[in-house]
């Protein structure tokens, strides 16, 4: 509503503005430049006019600074409004961790990834986590046998970025998967150099959905034995929604904040 009223405003300034210059303009042909120095009369509409621009100057000061506050304070409310709506819907309770979790949690304030860690027979594994809460609008379909697939489509995905190293200067081992509400899918691996920040031209193999079907199967068990299944998408994705709620309450305040400031 701020940016509707603003334009308009400005241009009403910009109106009133001019009219000022064009009567500053025209005042001074009333009287001719040889009678000016030594009528009192034009000292008078000098004067008069002076001080006609001071107000009209200081109005428009009011009137921008006026304008600002009421942005400002519209801004804070509607802020304060957001934040107090968060508060009032959010579940109080704390999210427990499932039994067995195998991984300790790290999570950064700020970041909206968090990462998974943990050691499994000599071999570091750390995971990514990411979870796009963009969901876009799929179209309507006539079709009601459609609906489950439609209800499962519109749930957020979770991307893991898995990586699993033996230490010893061993090459690292990469998995990039997707993690939905029904399986857990592995789009491409390759096996890395820690040291080669450099990769291009790197053979890395075929593409993970042209391996051969047995192939693929034991690297989802490879995985699965490492604690990284599809059971997991429940407990992530609560645990990323109450992520997302508190980064975004925490981005409210802030930028309250700084209005406010």
């Amino acid at each position: 509503m701020a940016f509707s009223i603003s334009r308009p405003l400005l241009r009403r300034e910009a109106r009133l503005q001019l009219s000022l210059v064009l009567c500053a303009r025209h005042r001074p042909v009333l009287s001719c430049s040889s009678v000016a120095s030594s009528s009192p009369f034009s000292s008078l509409v000098r004067s008069a006019l002076t001080q006609n621009l001071k107000q009209s100057s200081s109005f428009l000061s009011v009137r921008f600074a006026s304008s600002k506050l009421g942005a400002d304070e519209n801004l804070l409310k509607v802020l304060r409004s957001e934040i107090e709506c968060i508060q009032e819907f959010k579940d109080p309770r704390e999210l427990d961790v499932p039994e067995g979790f195998p991984f300790e949690i790290l999570d950064n304030p700020g970041d909206n990834t968090i990462t998974l860690k943990r050691d499994f027979a000599g071999e570091n594994i750390q995971i990514l986590v990411y979870m796009n809460l963009d969901v876009g609008d799929d179209e309507e379909e006539d079709d009601e046998d459609d609906e489950d697939d439609q209800e499962n489509a519109s749930k957020p995905s979770i991307s893991l970025h898995v990586t699993i190293d033996k230490g010893e200067e061993v090459p690292i081992l990469e998995f990039a998967c997707n993690l939905n509400s029904e399986e857990l899918e592995i789009e491409n691996m390759a096996r890395k150099n820690p040291d080669d920040s450099d990769c291009q031209g790197t053979y890395e193999g075929p593409e993970f959905s042209d391996l051969d079907e047995s192939l693929q199967k034991a690297l989802h068990q490879y995985l699965k034995v490492r604690g990284i299944r599809d059971s997991l998408y429940g407990f992530l994705s609560a645990y990323m929604m109450k992520k997302d709620e508190r980064e975004y309450q925490t981005w409210l305040k802030n930028l309250e904040e700084f209005v406010r400031k």
